[in-house]
Parts: structure tokens; C-alpha cells; sequence
């Protein structure tokens, strides 16, 4: 039995034209659509002026959206403007990669049925079937989150997801991230589910099923050089994009009051170089400014704090 509930949200349309084969529609090897590139981090000085602002999450309060800075591996939960939580995620993999971009969440599904696509990357016995969710070859988990166009946030396998290159154009996060999420989502928007529904779908296979009104906004940007609260972050370019370039790290900088323009290609570079594999390199524009290129900190982009 399938039960639905009403949510009203914000947004507005999807800006984009996108061509689309993947997670659930993918009929071949690779993915095609025009990335939304140029759009910047939403913790990004240049959005929040400096500063970002956190507060502890309200009951009731309806302004609320998530983002995704794809090479962080966080979804960044924001409440009237602040931030309230940031949750580690996994992401698409490099043929496979997760859309970037804005879209709208309208529902939210638990014990989803998996509609397997007729791709080469699934099991030739279960290609174009679906698969119920008391099925154990079902790999979406106990809930998952429309994207539109096949695109989905859902359980992670196991902790060695997050901050890695792990699925088939989806995001994948934390089953407990997940519960607080959706908790956080009906609350906000003062949601009458009743309680037992949701023990019920937590106990069970059952399908559940929150309808949104009124779409709730996702933020998915692909930021490589970002200063945030006046600190540089330099993050792998995981796709390779080609983002981490000198010349891009030298707009960065200046889009930050840094006056880059006798800065060598030669010691952006440097800079660049420090963030590789599963690490970022950070290091203050006060630094930069004195010429103090390499005295910033080379540390893992997902901490084992942000995996807890």
C-alpha cells in the first residue's frame, strides 16, 4: 500500500535543458547534459559575503533547501538563509557523473521499488524489471529522493561510500543522515505525518510515500577553488573537468579582493598541486596576500569526524 502526504515548498522552474542517461534511465555507458559550471559553492565569500551563518534547525520555519558541492562530498542543509547541518555523501562515478546544476525535490519515498535500467552495468537478469524492496538485489536502500530525470539521493552501502566515486549518477548518503534529513524536512514544513507511519516504514518493507506540494530547491555546484570565510579551498578535480587550472585559481583569488596579477602560473600551480587523491589543501588569503604560498594545510576533504 502506497501512502502520500502534502508538503508545500519554493522554487522555481528547473533553468536548464538536460539530456540525461542515467541511474534509473541509463541506457548506455556515459551521461550528456549541459553542467551548470560556472555556478559558485553556496558557502562561497562571494554568495555569503564572508560570513556563514549557522543556527539550530526550527520547527515550522518552511525556508529550507539543500546544496551540494559535488568535490566536498557534502549535502549542506540551510534553514532561512543559515546553515543547520552538512552530511558526508558519495557521488556518481566519472561515467556516471551526478548532474550539476539546480533541481526540485517532490517527493520522498520510503522502501522505494527499484525500476532497473536496461544498461550494461546491471545484472542482465534484472535489466528493465523492477525490484521490490523486500527484494535483497534492491540497491536503493530504505529511502530515496527524486531528483528528476533519474537522478536520486539514497542509502549508502556502508561508510567506504562517502566522499567517493561510488554510483551510477545518484547521491548517496548515511541511512541515520537520511532519517534526520526527512525528519528535518516534514518538520520545517509542519508536515501532518503521523508518527506511527514512520515507525512503520523504518519496520518495515512497506512503500511510503510524501508528496510535495511545492518543490523543495536542490543546489548541486562543482566548486574546485572556493574561498570560504576568507580560506582557500582547493578540492581534487574528481571529474576532471579541468577546473584546477592557474588561470581559474587566479579569478578566484582576484573575484576575492586578492591581487593575483604577479602571482607566477608557477606557484598557483603549487598551490593547486597540494590538493590530490582524497585530499584539500586550505590556506588563508592572508597567506596568499604575503606571499606564504605553502604554508597552508594539506588534510583529507571527508575527516573521520565528518564520517561519524
Amino acid at each position: 500500500m502506497i501512502f502520500s502526504f502534502r508538503l508545500r515548498s519554493l522554487y522555481t522552474k528547473l533553468p536548464l535543458i538536460i539530456l540525461v542517461v542515467i541511474c534509473s534511465t541509463v541506457a548506455a555507458t556515459a551521461q550528456t547534459y549541459i553542467k551548470d559550471m560556472a555556478r559558485q559553492s553556496a558557502r562561497s565569500d562571494q554568495r555569503t559575503g564572508g560570513v556563514i551563518e549557522s543556527a539550530e534547525f526550527q520547527d515550522g520555519e518552511r525556508d529550507v533547501k539543500f546544496t551540494v558541492n559535488v568535490p566536498a562530498f557534502k549535502l549542506t542543509l540551510w534553514q532561512n538563509g543559515k546553515e543547520i547541518k552538512n552530511y558526508p555523501i558519495g557521488v556518481g562515478k566519472k561515467n556516471y557523473p551526478i548532474f550539476v546544476g539546480l533541481k526540485n525535490i517532490k517527493n520522498i519515498i520510503w522502501n522505494p521499488v527499484w525500476d532497473a535500467p536496461t544498461s550494461t552495468w546491471v545484472d542482465a537478469s534484472l535489466r528493465g524489471k523492477s525490484i521490490k524492496p523486500t527484494d535483497s538485489r534492491n540497491p536503493l536502500g530504505k529511502i530515496k529522493i527524486p531528483l528528476g530525470h533519474g537522478y536520486l539521493i539514497h542509502q549508502a552501502k556502508g561508510k567506504k561510500d562517502l566522499g567517493n566515486l561510488v554510483s551510477h549518477g545518484c547521491i548517496r548518503m548515511m541511512l541515520k543522515d537520511l532519517y534526520d534529513l526527512n525528519d528535518k524536512t516534514i518538520a520545517a514544513r509542519s508536515l501532518e505525518v503521523p508518527a506511527k507511519s514512520i515507525k512503520q516504514a523504518r519496520r518495515t518493507k512497506k512503500t511510503f510515500y510524501v508528496e510535495l506540494d511545492e518543490q523543495l530547491p536542490i543546489e548541486i555546484t562543482y566548486d574546485t577553488l572556493v574561498v570560504e570565510a576568507g580560506v582557500l579551498r582547493v578540492y581534487p578535480d574528481v571529474y576532471e573537468y579541468k577546473k584546477n587550472t592557474a588561470e581559474n585559481l587566479r579569478k578566484e583569488l582576484e573575484a576575492n579582493n586578492v591581487d593575483a596579477e604577479n602571482i607566477s602560473d608557477e606557484s598557483l600551480e603549487e598551490i593547486i598541486s597540494k590538493a590530490k587523491t582524497k585530499n584539500q589543501y586550505s590556506i588563508s588569503l592572508k597567506d596568499i596576500r604575503d606571499g606564504n604560498f605553502l604554508d597552508g594545510k594539506i588534510h583529507p576533504v571527508l575527516s573521520a569526524k565528518d564520517k561519524r
